[in-house]
């Protein structure tokens, strides 16, 4: 088992670094008068700035996640806990990360903004890795694994026993990006984040819980790493509209299972429908809101579909997604556009 020491794999700089003290970091607690922060005193409650550690909200998380609120921190989407994983481990032109390949290209993105070199290992026939091609990359200088399960665009879930060697072996950031964890059969990775000090689990708002417009991803960590990230992060980085909005959804949990609960049918009866149509090549097995598919011509289907109003992701230039276009599940009503638009198609 590889040994992890975590002061070795940070920047010295972040390592060192004496965080922003603001206002609400300085005093927490109820007051009858704030003066400590230049607020205006009108315009409450947006006048005030938002809680900087998001305390009510982690809370409320831990009831239907798991974990503590110490080993969450909330990003402005996950895209923000996901460049964070660069500030904090990887030193430009010197450090590097591995990831799987096709997957999500923020983990390219960001490594391109942060100068930081981006190594890929291409996925099997079947969409999957094993442990001994990811750790064949990895050198001195290797910090950051990046591994998407369920994984974009390919829709599967990774297998687990290879994300346990990966773990295992490689004594850097293992990053498990679950943003669509809650459509899998699988178990979330979080209910063994004690089992390992160098594993980070990303989860978001913007999937499930059908709020991609307030901008609201999950990091659950050690709460090393935690404190790290709450370091590095700017102090009010979740505004208090978007804390509102969580603490709402979060009490509403039961429609938001209905709604995981109808898109999952509509995924099954979706990928039946699919299945029908003769320029369907395959259909790719799913655990997300999406449903990969190879057709004859991606390209000439997705001029068609957008033609009609009906707008999927084309695929067809992605590395192992040749043909293919990715669809996401959406209501009953739209899917059925979606069908009546690919009839359109094969006639």
């Amino acid at each position: 088992m590889a040994k992890f020491e975590l002061e070795k794999l940070v920047r010295p700089n972040i390592w060192k670094l004496e965080p922003y003290s603001c206002a609400r970091t300085e005093f927490t607690g109820e007051a009858s008068t704030f003066l400590d922060a230049n607020e205006n005193p009108y315009n409450d409650p947006y006048n005030r700035y938002p809680d900087p550690f998001q305390v009510e909200v982690k809370k409320q998380i831990v009831k239907v996640k798991g974990s503590t609120p110490k080993n969450i921190c909330l990003g402005n989407g996950s895209d923000e806990t996901i460049d964070l994983m660069y500030r904090i481990f990887c030193e430009p032109k010197v450090d590097n990360v591995v990831a799987i390949e096709p997957t999500y290209g923020m983990y390219r993105v960001c490594a391109d903004i942060n100068n930081v070199e981006y190594r890929t290992v291409l996925l099997d026939e079947n969409y999957q890795f094993t442990a001994e091609s990811l750790l064949a990359k990895v050198d001195g200088n290797t910090k950051v694994i990046w591994l998407c399960s369920p994984n974009n665009p390919t829709g599967n879930a990774l297998n687990d026993a290879e994300i346990t060697k990966i773990l295992d072996s490689f004594a850097g950031i293992v990053v498990v990006d679950e943003a669509y964890i809650d459509f899998s059969s699988q178990e979330s990775w979080v209910a063994k984040l004690n089992e390992h000090a160098n594993l980070v689990i990303l989860q978001t708002f913007s999937k499930a819980w059908g709020s991609a417009g307030i901008r609201l991803g999950m990091a659950f960590a050690s709460e090393e790493i935690i404190n790290l990230m709450n370091k590095v992060k700017y102090p009010y980085n979740i505004n208090i509209l978007t804390q509102k909005q969580a603490l709402t959804l979060l009490a509403g949990k039961e429609k938001v299972d209905e709604w995981r609960k109808i898109i999952l049918a509509e995924r099954e009866q979706l990928t039946k429908e699919l299945g029908k149509f003769s320029f369907v090549e395959k259909i790719y097995p799913t655990d997300a809101n999406f449903i990969l598919v190879k057709v004859s011509d991606a390209n000439k289907l997705y001029s068609h579909l957008v033609g009609c109003g009906v707008i999927v992701r084309n695929r067809n230039s992605v590395s192992l997604c040749k043909n293919c276009v990715r669809i996401s599940v959406g209501s009953p009503e739209e899917n059925k556009e979606l069908v009546k638009a690919l009839t359109s198609f094969s006639k």
